[in-house]
């Protein structure tokens, strides 16, 4: 069946007491023990009834609160036999009080019936049923028929004004459900971002530094087994040792680069290039801090530009060129080639492979190959 304006219940956000403001809650309550008062006040100030009368009375109206009760779960629910069911009861308790002479429970009753019928039941059901209701109110009351039928009005109209209103409440509430769970969402994909970056400057420091220094140590191992001369196993262990110490201090820039402690980029790749005869670096650009992962991405490029150098091209010119555009900063470094060079084993840098993931994550580009002369690493990170 398709659910339509006639059909549709309120929702439950509606229909419950979330996003109801505390002074309003007091103001209801209020409202609902006035009502009891009033009726346990006729319960007990009809002089046609004796004591036991009263007690009757009294039964009666403790009755039809509990149903009203019931009646809200009910609709709470969004359980419309149920409801229906509790609302014909109610209505009897009004007929009933009405033929046993309290016209005044009834009437309250009544009208009690035909508002909360507009307000909780789909308006399929809810018409007939507060139709029903001021109907019975309109043939029993002893007002002149003008001020009648404006009681019915007003009552009908209250009744419409608080679906409505409950139903705004409901959508308010519905709203910042979903606010809330894409803040969360939000949350927990910059924390899921965050992890995989940690993990993956972990992984370009610590995983990459460490093979490269088992090679060498599994090296020196063999050479010590073969009774190869001192020499070449002091090689390798001191390999294994440069590597530990560059890993160490690759760490510490790692741990500074989360923190936000990063030197500046300029300062960085002099100092890379420092120790490197024939390597210049020219700077182009308006010259300003990048996000912290385009600027780790041109240090680890750079880095692994630079070990290639020393392991495939050594002794070779290397230009390190840092263009700082407007929409993006390229990073060139390229080498007038050379012979192979310290870096004789596996696991000497960080992968160009991983550089170029790493650029595509960020939106950019990395391109290498070799050139005229030698061999050029070109990266571009949009800013």
């Amino acid at each position: 069946m398709t659910e339509n304006a006639w059909t549709r219940w309120p929702s439950r956000e509606a229909l419950g007491p979330t996003g109801i403001s505390r002074p309003r809650r007091l103001l209801a309550w209020a409202v609902r023990l006035l009502v009891l008062a009033m009726l346990l006040w006729a319960a007990f100030s009809q002089r046609h009834v004796g004591p036991w009368g009263a007690l009757a009375a009294v039964a009666g109206i403790v009755v039809a609160a509990l149903v009203s009760w019931a009646f809200f779960r009910t609709t709470y629910d969004h359980r419309l036999v149920p409801s229906l069911a509790l609302m014909g009861v109610l209505l009897g308790i009004a007929v009933a009080a009405e033929a046993t002479g309290f016209t005044g429970p009834a009437l309250v009753i009544w009208c009690g019936c035909g508002v909360s019928a507009l307000e909780r039941l789909p308006l399929g059901a809810a018409v007939p049923s507060a139709s029903a209701a001021l109907a019975s109110y309109s043939a029993f009351t002893n007002d002149v028929w003008l001020t009648t039928a404006a009681t019915v009005a007003g009552m009908a109209l209250a009744g419409y004004v608080l679906r409505l209103d409950a139903e705004a409440r409901g959508g308010a509430q519905r709203l910042l459900a979903q606010e809330r769970a894409a803040r969360a969402a939000e949350a927990e994909s910059a924390a899921l971002a965050e992890r995989t970056r940690i993990a993956r400057e972990i992984h370009d420091v610590l995983a990459h530094s460490l093979s490269a220094q088992l090679v060498h140590l599994e090296a020196a191992r063999l050479l010590i087994e073969n009774g190869v001369d001192r020499q070449r196993i002091l090689e390798r262990v001191m390999a294994a040792r440069g590597m530990a110490r560059d890993g160490l201090a690759e760490t510490r820039q790692a741990l500074s680069a989360l923190r936000g402690e990063l030197t500046p980029l300029e300062d960085f790749l002099t100092g890379l290039v420092s120790g490197a005869d024939g390597a210049e670096v020219t700077v182009t650009g308006e010259r300003r801090p990048l996000p912290a992962e385009a600027s780790q991405a041109v240090r680890r490029v750079a880095q692994e530009a630079l070990t290639n150098v020393r392991k495939h091209a050594h002794g070779a010119r290397v230009d390190v060129r840092l263009d700082y555009g407007e929409h993006e900063v390229t990073l060139d470094v390229r080498d007038s080639g050379g012979r192979p060079g310290e870096l004789d084993g596996p696991g000497g840098g960080y992968g160009l492979l991983g550089m170029r993931e790493r650029a595509e994550l960020l939106g950019g580009s990395l391109d290498a190959g070799p050139d005229e002369e030698g061999f050029v690493v070109t990266l571009k990170v949009p800013v």
